[in-house]
């Protein structure tokens, strides 16, 4: 089984996709995960993606095309895996669709981990850090014990950058306007199955298992 998760920025994509790895026995590839794996192996790739990182660049398609081709030809993924953040453009899904071709496969599904803008806002705005230990709280969800400090250290809890709620609009626009469009791609074949993004961990993936029949 070849699963595609889709979701924006904070939709729980890697959460569900390391427990769906986990109940289905196939690996879990992420674009960050096959970045790391080149980069320690050394590989001609990973020595680009590297330079690429350094000077602040984006990895372009060709060479994250290149990791997944890579990647699928491997033993471990013969009986499926979990692509979480990539494809991420169309271009991508057509890369991956003649790359599946060649091997005889194809997509079985593609999760649609659906959260509204608000709700997303809320979720990952209210996540506080501790700069010391890297403890995650959040103000409603899991506040620490003494508002605004760590229960570890003791020092005052920081809201990261990206976290802010105008930096999670404009990723979410950013979504919008480059992954979204999957859904459609994969729409018009009959692939997509929408999951409510919200609620706890095990409840979605119960419902995603129930909905794949597994």
């Amino acid at each position: 089984m070849i699963l595609i998760l889709l979701g924006p920025p904070g939709a729980g994509k890697g959460t569900q996709a390391k427990l769906l790895a986990a109940a289905f026995s196939i690996p879990h590839i992420s674009t960050g995960d096959m970045f790391r794996d080149q980069k320690a192996r050394g590989t001609e790739l990973g020595k680009k993606v590297q330079a690429i990182m350094d000077s602040g660049g984006l990895v372009t398609d060709d060479i994250t095309n290149s990791m997944v081709d890579e990647r699928l030809a491997r033993a471990d993924v013969m009986s499926g895996c979990i692509l979480d953040g990539y494809p991420r453009t169309v271009g991508q899904a057509e890369h991956l669709d003649r790359l599946l071709a060649k091997l005889g496969r194809g997509v079985d599904r593609v999760l649609s981990y659906e959260v509204s803008e608000e709700a997303l806002v809320d979720r990952i705005g209210g996540r506080r850090s501790c700069p010391a230990c890297g403890a995650v709280y959040h103000l409603t969800q899991n506040p620490p014990s003494r508002v605004g400090t760590c229960d570890k250290e003791g020092v005052a809890l920081v809201q990261r950058e990206d976290d802010k709620p105008e930096k999670v609009r404009n990723r979410m626009q950013e979504y919008a306007a480059k992954t979204a469009p999957l859904k459609g791609y994969y729409a018009g074949r009959g692939l997509v199955v929408e999951l409510d993004g919200l609620g706890a961990p095990e409840a979605i993936l119960a419902e995603t298992r129930r909905r794949l029949g597994r």
